[in-house]
């Protein structure tokens, strides 16, 4: 407990809830109130999603590779795979690149302090980096799937991961909880994620939960608009807090493509409910599995993993893209 304590206590920091003196940046609160007035003003209007593009035998392998998640300067994509030389059943690995314009490197095992001979995976970073967030069923934990956090110094180490520390049983519950996406509402940091828990409309449905003043993850709450009669999963979550790009069954839901697909919620603002989730379409979404989606910081580009047919193993993850046109009727950048 006192370990959870002094983790949690981290995050607290960054909405001066304490003083702390960890020696370790706080998380930067990109969606505080503040912010969303803000960037409501200067509302950003896009171009469709671009046709996916498969990232490449490079990336991709022969075996399941799924669950992106990208770092801030858009220069490490964390991944999860089962390919063959990992430490347990899916393992989070990481590739780099030099820069944006450059290719990916050779994917990396994140190691032994944050992979287990068990399944980790659904990685999910903080915009700071300091931060890494993702699902496990390795002992310690509360239930079946629980959430955990690692922290680092260095944020241009994408190998200097601390040991992680279990979210706790007041966030966790002993069933399925998983897909963590963490974000800002109000000012408080909160972690969206799905979970099997009863009480939801389906088998798999989304909640979310806000950090305590004494730096413990609070009771979840299921997120009733984002949750149907099927399974809801993995969330990617803007850097404003108002879009929300999730996976779910199209059971239920209208104007679904495949067996899974992604989906789009917006809302004006934090303090308000999400909009129904829209379907991304044909374009993006395949009569195979769509899931898992990953957003950029900067919005213009949506990782997912899919098994439509053309890749090189069960699963793949792909790309796919979209342009700003204009702000509160201007011309974008």
């Amino acid at each position: 407990m006192r370990g959870l304590r002094t983790a949690c206590g981290l995050l607290a920091c960054a909405v001066a809830w304490q003083a702390c003196e960890t020696g370790q940046a706080p998380i930067a609160p990109a969606s505080d109130d503040a912010a969303m007035s803000a960037l409501q003003l200067d509302e950003v209007h896009w171009s469709d999603w671009s046709t996916p593009v498969n990232l490449g035998s490079v990336i991709n392998s022969a075996s399941n590779d799924q669950h992106p998640a990208i770092s801030r300067d858009g220069l490490s994509l964390y991944f999860v795979s089962d390919r063959p030389g990992g430490q347990g059943g899916l393992d989070i690995y990481v590739s780099q690149r030099a820069s944006v314009h450059d290719a990916w490197g050779a994917p990396q095992n994140l190691g032994t302090t944050i992979n287990t001979a068990g399944t980790d995976m659904a990685p999910n970073l903080t915009i700071d980096g300091h931060r890494l967030f993702f699902h496990s069923d390795r002992p310690g934990g509360c239930g079946d799937f629980d959430l955990w956090m690692s922290t680092r110094r260095d944020v241009r180490d994408d190998f200097s991961w601390g040991p992680p520390v279990n979210l706790g049983c007041v966030i966790n519950s002993p069933y399925k909880d998983a897909g963590p996406s963490f974000t800002y509402e109000k000012g408080i940091p909160t972690m969206y994620f799905t979970s099997t828990r009863p009480g939801g409309p389906g088998d798999f449905d989304i909640y979310k939960s806000r950090l305590q003043r004494d730096g413990t993850w609070g009771a979840a709450e299921l997120v009733p608009e984002l949750s149907g009669p099927a399974r809801d999963t993995r969330t990617a979550i803007s850097r404003t807090g108002l879009e929300m790009f999730m996976s779910s069954d199209v059971t239920g839901r209208p104007d679904g493509v495949g067996s899974q697909d992604l989906w789009r919620s917006t809302r004006a603002s934090t303090r308000d409910a999400w909009s129904a989730p829209v379907n991304l379409g044909p374009t993006v979404n395949s009569t195979a599995f769509d899931g898992a989606p990953a957003l950029s910081f900067d919005g213009t580009t949506l990782y997912f993993f899919s098994a439509r047919p053309g890749g090189f193993g069960a699963y793949d993850l792909y790309v796919t893209t979209r342009t700003p046109l204009y702000r509160h009727g201007k011309a974008a950048w």
